[in-house]
């Protein structure tokens, strides 16, 4: 099988003299994106798009989506420890911020509380798509952060050409005593294909900057498998994957309030009192720290298939469906103290017409249904049914140097509560933009868009003590549906020595439903927040430059910009501060690459009321790797180093950043064959 490792992917540069190797700077190839579901290449899109595959992916893989996205502009981790980091793109997280499998959600609870996993392994994921801004409706009108779409390989979509292939990663890392596995191989024959594959991690408490301790509680275990098969034919493949993952990671900073100190609604107390024995549980060594973990496990069932030609008029037709049962259990004293589980389904239709009138464009329909419950201590949102439905349109139109796109999206919602008022919203979104290549190799892209996201079941009915953020919640059923209107310009340069892609964006959204501080002290270091509505702006810019001085020497200069605030003067909370840096790229053989990469994160003074400021941070990493073959196995040996300076370094877009630094110095060694 020819599966060649790119040299340009994996580059890494070690501060040492080496001679410049007689190259021509060469066009990377386009990278088409699942997402765009015409299958675009990223400098064709109408908004930015970032693509981390190959050799790039595997060495900016970290335990978390959120910190192996981190060196994408625009996007940072919500880090709430080394179990958990949520994207966070363009200041905006959680529901506003979708992540997808393939192209439907990954069903976990990661949008109810930060203390929450994303399910979504990087370990095992094939290529990573960042879709930035609300133009990626056709995903959910809430997502008006961005889509973060996670390719995986549990569904096979051909017969390897040998009869098999087959991935085998192993690394570790210093700051953790960490260790980490994967492996997959794929084999079939005829019109059958199937995929095994596996990852196990083990990681202990993490070491601080500028001490020989650790941070108490910081350790991280995940074991994940996956068995899945498809039939393959001619016009297409409709295959099934199961997978298990099971996640055991501390809980850090973690407080705790009284559900009956602070008036809380008596439907939700006496079901507190039901459930406060519900403490059945098998425990581990783990289970007599005095730090609460969680203990979560997630099946997983996806469906996905695609046929070409399946209709008269129609190219192709595209079926993604996954269903999950998920549940978790935080863990404190030995005892369940609050138990989750989520069931839910969500699936998506797409077929693609054929060219009529000169647009080719994509209709489909979208459905989620989700059941979630809490039980315990900390059932601060009743039990929900949440129901939403919608159908999307997408045309494109192409003439000459310009390309024009239409997008339109409609959804319906319906959450059923426990013990509290149902509601119904429904919500209209639309989007238009234009690309236009104006000269060899340069293209200039604007979007305007207009979207609605739903307000999600926490928003509308949280009552009760959240100990993850240290805060009494206050959910209000009257909240409405909230509107983005969003305005965004995209330069880019995508050919010869010198790259660019520098965006500038606008995001005014009327009724922005945030948690608002009342001013109100619970005690013990507990605070009462309510959901309110207010407009809201939210302005930027990011971007990169990349100048390839010779084969073998390449200079990118990279950087972004945020900033939110309630219309009023009021900042947004958990903003991520301006981050600026430069990146170098060596290829010493055409096996031997390496990368010295500095930034440094500015000062975060825009702060919202009752919110600390973080100080600023310089980070400086290093990385090299050695490519080869061994008979029939092409293999990559890698070794990085983060935070060289063992800076003390806090993440503003933290809930819990004034009381757990992020990492020390750390050295990752890892290899990877490939067969």
């Amino acid at each position: 099988m020819n599966r060649k490792l790119h040299p340009l992917a994996c580059a890494v540069w070690v501060a040492v003299t080496a001679p410049a190797l007689a190259a021509e700077p060469v066009q990377l190839p386009g990278t088409v994106v699942s997402a765009s579901v015409l299958n675009r290449q990223s400098h064709e899109m109408t908004t930015p798009v970032d693509v981390l595959q190959g050799d790039r992916l595997v060495q900016s893989r970290e335990a978390t989506l959120g910190e192996t996205l981190e060196s994408v502009p625009g996007v940072r981790s919500s880090n709430f420890g080394p179990g958990v980091g949520r994207p966070v793109i363009r200041g905006l997280d959680g529901a506003r911020v979708k992540v997808l499998s393939d192209g439907v959600d990954v069903l976990d609870a990661s949008t109810v509380s930060p203390d929450h996993a994303v399910t979504s392994e990087p370990l095992l994921a094939e290529r990573i798509e960042v879709l930035k801004g609300p133009a990626t409706l056709l995903y959910g009108g809430g997502a008006i952060g961005g889509v973060v779409n996670v390719i995986d390989r549990k569904v096979p979509t051909y017969v390897p050409a040998e009869g098999y292939e087959a991935d085998l990663e192993l690394r570790g890392n210093t700051v953790a005593d960490e260790t980490m596995g994967a492996l997959g191989v794929t084999f079939g024959a005829g019109n059958l294909a199937f995929r095994v594959e596996g990852m196990k991690r083990q990681a202990d408490e993490y070491e601080i900057p500028g001490s020989p301790g650790t941070q108490h509680g910081s350790y991280n275990d995940t074991d994940s498998f996956t068995l899945g098969g498809s039939f393959i034919g001619e016009r297409g493949y409709l295959g099934l994957a199961y997978s298990e993952q099971q996640r055991r990671y501390g809980l850090l900073a973690h407080e705790h309030a009284d559900c009956h100190t602070h008036g809380l609604r008596d439907w939700h107390c006496a079901e507190h009192d039901e459930e406060e024995d519900h403490d059945d549980h098998d425990h581990d060594d783990h289970g007599s720290e005095s730090v609460p973990y969680v203990d979560m496990k997630q099946k997983r069932w996806d469906v996905r298939g695609e046929v070409m030609n399946p209709l008269p008029g129609f190219e192709l037709a595209r079926l993604r469906l996954g269903h999950s049962q998920y549940r978790h259990d935080e863990i404190e004293g030995g005892e369940v103290g609050t138990h989750f589980s989520s069931d839910a389904t969500d699936a998506r239709l797409e077929l693609t017409h054929a060219p009529l009138l000169g647009w080719r464009g994509v209709v489909g329909a979208q459905t989620l249904r989700r059941d979630f419950e809490t039980q315990g201590e900390e059932m601060y949102v009743p039990q929900t049914l949440t129901r939403n439905h919608g159908i999307f349109l997408l045309e494109a139109f192409d003439a000459g140097d310009w390309r024009y796109e239409l997008a339109l999206r409609h959804e319906w919602q319906n959450i059923d509560a426990a013990g509290a008022p149902d509601t119904r919203h429904s919500g209209t979104s639309a989007s238009a933009g234009a690309v236009w290549n104006f000269a060899d190799d340069h293209s200039v892209g604007l979007s305007v868009s207009r979207s609605q996201r739903l307000p999600a079941a926490e928003e509308l009915y949280a009552n009760g003590p959240h100990a993850a953020t240290g805060t009494v919640e206050l959910g209000n059923p009257e909240l409405r549906e909230e509107t983005s209107r969003n305005a965004e310009l995209t330069l880019r340069k995508f050919a010869g020595p010198t790259t660019y892609s520098l965006s500038v964006f606008r995001n005014e959204v009327d009724d922005f439903i945030h948690a608002a501080d009342t001013g109100r002290d619970i005690g013990g270091g507990q605070r009462e927040i309510e959901y309110r509505q207010r407009d809201a702006v939210l302005v930027g810019a990011e971007g990169e430059v990349r100048h390839q001085f010779t084969g073998a020497t390449a200079l990118t200069i990279f950087g972004d910009h945020v900033r939110g605030e309630l219309k009023g003067g009021d900042d947004l909370p958990r903003i991520p501060a301006d981050r600026l840096g430069a990146r170098v790229d060596q290829r010493f053989t055409s096996a031997v690459q390496g990368q010295l990469e500095f930034y440094r994160v500015q000062q975060q003074d825009h702060i919202a009321l009752y919110e600390t400021e973080t100080a600023g941070y310089n980070m400086l990493g290093a990385r090299l790797s050695y490519s080869g073959a061994l008979q029939n196995a092409e293999y990559l040996v890698y070794v990085k180093a983060n935070n060289l300076l063992d800076e003390k370094a806090r993440q503003h877009t933290s809930f819990i950043k004034d009381d757990v630094l992020m990492p020390g110095r750390n050295f990752t060694l890892g290899v990877r064959f490939m067969l």
